[in-house]
């Protein structure tokens, strides 16, 4: 079967997951081409792998250097490896070991966190599904990793059902929380990573003059989070990495900290041999507020 078949096929067995963004109904697999929903809305399978279910022109500037520059960060030069351990080590813990939990990545770019959080979760009956506004990111995710559910897609109208997801991440992006509790399970994590005050604090110092964009604090963050969800646990990680030339130059490429700078700043940013580059993160876990607690038994709750 061809990539698109076996997406197609994927997507088949777990049809009950999705539905339409449009007008919400339920969607079926047509030939194993298309979903199509009772009111005909129709989502074409791409030939790499993934659906694009976005229901409106997206004005997304993450392209396509930006998203390899991602990939190069977060696979291959594992960055945030450290992050990945920590999640992963937190679905082992939350999950049961019954379950057969449907993990949702919210705003997943072109999936490198996802795909190196479910290598060290190493649980094979995870149903897994990346969801982005970025077509280009979302077309980089199905070309390197075919075991994920791919989505082009709103994360303020994701075409999934009530109560699909057990587990959704959030990592360092916008999130959308009258969504999130509509497809969370009732017993069901989210899981969400915001920057603390000296996260990539390099680049602030070297690109930024006013003292009030150097510094940064997610207290707003976390507040907000915690009106629409319960806080079971927040837990804080901070490390550096050494970084040389190349690596260098795919941080500027990939952050939005560095989209207003200008050329001459940047280069000599770029030029260093090396430099530490620090990741201060929260962790914040959280379940719909009238959850008392317990183990995700994997259950669907529709």
């Amino acid at each position: 079967m061809s990539p698109k078949e076996k997406y197609a096929e994927r997507i088949k067995e777990n049809i009950d997951i999705f539905r339409c963004p449009i007008c919400h109904h339920p969607l079926n697999v047509l030939h194993l081409k298309s979903l199509v929903c009772p009111n005909r809305h129709t989502f074409d399978v791409a030939k790499q792998g993934y659906v694009n279910m976005m229901t409106r022109p997206s004005n997304s500037h993450y392209d396509k250097k930006l998203f390899e520059a991602r990939q190069n960060i977060i696979r291959k030069r594992n960055v945030f490896a450290l992050l990945h351990q920590k999640i992963a080590h937190m679905l082992q813990k939350e999950v049961a070991l019954d379950a057969s939990p449907v993990i949702l990545d919210a705003g997943c770019g072109e999936g490198s966190h996802l795909q190196k959080i479910l290598a060290m979760y190493n649980y094979d009956t995870t149903m897994a599904i990346g969801l982005d506004v970025a077509k280009e990111g979302i077309l980089t995710a199905a070309k390197n990793y075919s075991n994920v559910m791919w989505l082009v897609g709103d994360i303020a109208n994701p075409p999934l059902a009530d109560d699909s997801c057990h587990v959704i991440l959030n990592i360092l992006s916008p999130a959308n929380y009258r969504e999130f509790k509509r497809i969370l399970t009732s017993d069901g994590l989210v899981i969400k990573v915001v920057p603390r005050s000296n996260y990539l604090k390099e680049i602030r110092e070297a690109f930024y003059t006013d003292q009030d964009k150097k510094t940064y604090h997610n207290d707003d963050i976390v507040t907000l989070f915690k009106q629409h969800f319960h806080l079971k646990h927040r837990c804080s990680l901070c490390y550096q990495k050494r970084l040389h030339q190349t690596e260098l130059m795919n941080l500027v490429q990939m952050t939005p900290l560095t989209w207003k700078a200008d050329k001459e700043a940047l280069d000599a940013f770029i030029k260093q041999k090396f430099t530490e580059i620090t990741i201060d993160v929260d962790i914040l876990i959280g379940t719909h507020k009238w959850h008392k607690g317990g183990k995700n038994n994997g259950k669907h709750k529709r």
